[in-house]
């Protein structure tokens, strides 16, 4: 049978605009065309409401926030900020290891083109090849491939151009009722569908790549955002804005086109999908669960959390089953709007600040500017889609309330919520001193015939008796291996899964190490000569 390779297109910043969900201004004709030929996840939502805590939960199948990885931007040092904790990167427990690694391990081709923003720099193991020319193209004759491939141009960046008129008539664009109605924000959100049709485009030309190639029919194509749109109270928000993202996932012969699946999804679930539809049982420690295939289950409710982003700290939490949604503040003495340098670049945000300080600001948008926050809000998505009205004081919704509160309490307790803990102690216990940690180097043990494979070698080594096999070693708990018998600046490297026979002759052997939140290894060489052997 051939082996169902897997291509991720990911967008940035991205709110379900699409024409194939409803939105008649979206120009995304090659998105819709996916969509028509898959199936549609209305209801699906990320973990977090910023990018790398988000695509942290994406690509280990943990939440941020259990392996200590959800404050956004740990990994680079803050000039601007000296007294933040940084740098440091999330150590998970040793058995954490990226999705694309189990698929490594099965065989799999793993490219990704080319942003990673996990939170922590990946592992030498993570990719096949990480680059912006990395494509399923270069994979080995035979070899399945999980492709990922991820489009920027939709990042809220794009919307704070001061120069460019955009092609979308901004007088046609529909503001959020939290957002003040001027020309400004209009340019700002028209800008914005001109950039999701830039990427409809980027999309369109991978699905033909895919169709020239022959790989359509045996390709699970799945199409999803990061977070949802970079606007106030979208991005780093946890209302549905900020955290309802589209999803679309074509699998021909598993998934009926034009599809239409309403079960709550959460981002975090993607890995395992991937897995699943590589035929590789998920591990146990993973705290996503599939929705694709036919054991995939049902969802009662999804997670996000938001703690500190760039230079705000903060602690929110939410849970939302299919109808409600609940917000617990766990700072309601802070402001809504926290200063945040990046973010203030944005129109919509200058203008939410200009109209403030002329007190001229009305509607929903004063509430951005309200002192305090409620400790808890509760909120019906469905007859109310922005999430203002407020029924977390309402006594006719008390027991939703009470329900959705102890369905957070105990998410908390049981994936091990690190949120409490203050970010120099996380820190101090990721990287102590403020060093980082490095993986230590791959060991090489022959072992077979004749052998004890008992002793490491490195450099140049006695003839071996054959037939021989060549173990590999790190002393670091959790690292993975790779290694290659090639030479040269950019050889291909195999995920080391067991014992590697080694045939007669003269054998080069370059190995090295890595592990979530250390360095890789320095890289080790073996000169290894088997002679023939008796069979």
């Amino acid at each position: 049978m051939r082996r169902t390779n897997i291509l991720w297109i990911t967008l940035e910043d991205v709110s379900p605009r699409f024409g194939c969900y409803g939105d008649r201004l979206a120009r995304t004709p090659n998105i819709d065309r996916l969509a028509a030929q898959g199936c549609r996840f209305p209801a699906a939502f990320s973990t977090a409401a910023v990018c790398s805590p988000s695509r942290c939960a994406v690509i280990t199948g943990m939440y941020a926030t259990a392996i200590g990885a959800h404050h956004h931007r740990t990994s680079t040092l803050r000039p601007d900020v000296p007294e933040l904790p940084t740098p440091y990167a999330p150590v998970p427990p040793p058995y954490v290891k990226t999705i694309s690694e189990y698929l490594r391990a099965a065989g799999y081709y793993c490219t990704n083109n080319h942003k990673t923003d996990y939170q922590f720099r990946p592992p030498c193991t993570t990719w096949d090849r990480c680059d912006r020319e990395a494509h399923w193209r270069q994979r080995p004759a035979g070899a399945p491939f999980f492709a990922v491939f991820n489009e920027g141009v939709t990042h809220e960046s794009g919307m704070f151009a001061s120069g460019s008129t955009p092609q979308t008539d901004p007088d046609r664009v529909e503001l959020p009722p939290y957002l003040p109605d001027t020309p400004k924000v209009r340019r700002a959100l028209a800008l914005h569908y001109d950039h999701l049709a830039a990427a409809d485009r980027r999309v369109g030309e991978l699905l033909d790549q895919l169709a020239e190639d022959g790989l359509s029919d045996d390709t699970l194509v799945v199409l999803w955002s990061d977070h949802g749109e970079g606007l106030p109270r979208g991005k780093s928000w946890l209302y549905d804005s900020g955290i309802r993202v589209p999803l679309i996932a074509r699998w021909p012969g598993r998934l009926s086109a034009g599809g239409v699946d309403g079960r709550l999804v959460s981002m975090i679930d993607l890995g395992p999908a991937a897995l699943v539809a590589a035929g590789i049982e998920p591990p146990r420690h993973l705290q996503g669960q599939s929705f694709l295939g036919g054991t995939a289950a049902r969802r009662s409710h999804v997670f996000a959390a938001r703690d500190r982003h760039d230079e705000m700290y903060d602690m929110v939490r939410a849970v939302r089953d299919e109808r409600f949604k609940y917000i617990r503040n766990f700072h309601p003495e802070l402001p809504y709007l926290l200063w945040n340098a990046y973010r203030n670049r944005h129109p919509a945000m200058q203008e939410l600040w200009r109209l403030r300080a002329e007190g001229a600001l009305g509607g929903g948008a004063a509430a951005l500017f309200a002192g305090g926050r409620p400790p808890e809000e509760l909120y019906d998505t469905a007859a109310d889609p922005h999430e203002v009205r407020n029924l977390a004081g309402d006594p006719e919704h008390r027991p939703t309330l009470e329900r959705l509160r102890e369905a957070l309490g105990r998410w908390r307790v049981d994936c091990g919520d690190l949120g409490d803990e203050p970010e120099a102690h996380l820190a101090a216990r990721m990287w102590p001193g403020g060093i980082e940690p490095r993986t230590a180097p791959p060991r090489f043990i022959p072992t077979g015939s004749g052998l004890p494979g008992l002793h490491a070698v490195e450099g140049m080594v006695p003839e071996l008796p054959g037939p021989a096999l060549l173990v590999l070693y790190s002393a670091t708990q959790g690292a993975s291996i790779e290694y290659t018998f090639a030479s040269g600046a950019h050889p291909v490297w195999t995920l080391y899964t067991g014992p590697i026979p080694l045939p007669p002759g003269r054998h080069t052997v370059r190995a090295r190490a890595g592990r979530i939140g250390y360095q890789d290894s320095t890289e080790a060489v073996a000169v290894l000569r088997v002679e023939a052997g008796k069979s």
